[in-house]
């Protein structure tokens, strides 16, 4: 039933976008048939998988080492009182700053490198994975820490089998929402300052004022993500939270 209904809901879609371009014209929105021929002809180039994985690859560099660094400093600004007093106003700050402004400088202090770009992306996540593992440290059941201390378990065991099971959910949360704001972000990045990636092919049409080459690489973008969420998030999400899971 589930199936049938998202079916339908794309069919739709289609239908309203075949519409559209009949409406107001199919310079501003081309059909969908013309999208699908320029996503065809940039396949068979080559280009779209060399600028797709680009674009990957600087997602998962950032969203990667946003997620490691933003669930250290989360869990020791929920579990350290004085850390946590210590390192607000800078998240606060973080999470206020515009993310445009932030690029932008990474781009004049580093220079319009690899390593800008990746930074750039993995600073604008951080704050948002920092402030939901600090509200899951913060939700931690201290009658846990005191079996495990009752045990002595060492750090690394207590973390593995008594923090991080109760940090599954919130590590979801930050995991799902960063991944949908890094893309984000990795386009902009491109657009400002890198030589390739969807972005950067997104931003060249912009200026050609190509909307059929905007919408072909866009879709594909978002389709990606939409598999990778699918298929690789949902199910972590759904393991990592399986112990939680209670027979009726």
């Amino acid at each position: 039933m589930n199936l049938a209904l998202r079916l339908a809901s794309i069919v739709l879609l289609l239908l309203v976008w075949f519409a559209g371009s009949h409406i107001i014209g199919t310079r501003l929105l081309p059909g969908p048939q013309t999208v699908w021929l320029a996503i065809v002809q940039e396949a068979r180039s080559g280009a779209l998988a060399f600028n797709l994985s680009v674009t990957l690859v600087r997602v998962a560099a950032a969203f990667t080492i946003a997620m490691l660094l933003g669930t250290a400093i989360g869990l020791a600004m929920g579990r350290v009182r004085l850390f946590d007093q210590l390192a607000d106003p800078w998240l606060i700050v973080l999470l206020n700053l515009p993310a445009l402004v932030i690029i932008v400088l990474a781009y004049v202090w580093v220079g319009l490198t690899e390593t800008a770009a990746i930074a750039a992306v993995a600073l604008n996540k951080l704050p948002i994975a920092t402030v939901t593992v600090r509200e899951g440290a913060r939700a931690l059941d201290p009658a846990l820490d005191e079996m495990a201390m009752v045990f002595r378990m060492g750090g690394w065991t207590r973390l593995r089998h008594v923090v991080l099971p109760q940090l599954a959910p919130y590590l979801a949360a930050a995991a799902r929402s960063g991944l949908s704001l890094v893309w984000k972000i990795a386009l902009i990045v491109e657009l400002l300052g890198r030589p390739n990636g969807v972005g950067f092919e997104i931003g060249m049409a912009f200026q050609l004022f190509d909307v059929t080459h905007i919408l072909a690489y866009a879709l594909v973008f978002v389709a990606v993500m939409l598999a990778i969420e699918t298929l690789l998030v949902q199910p972590i999400e759904r393991h990592v939270s399986r112990w939680r899971v209670r027979p009726a």
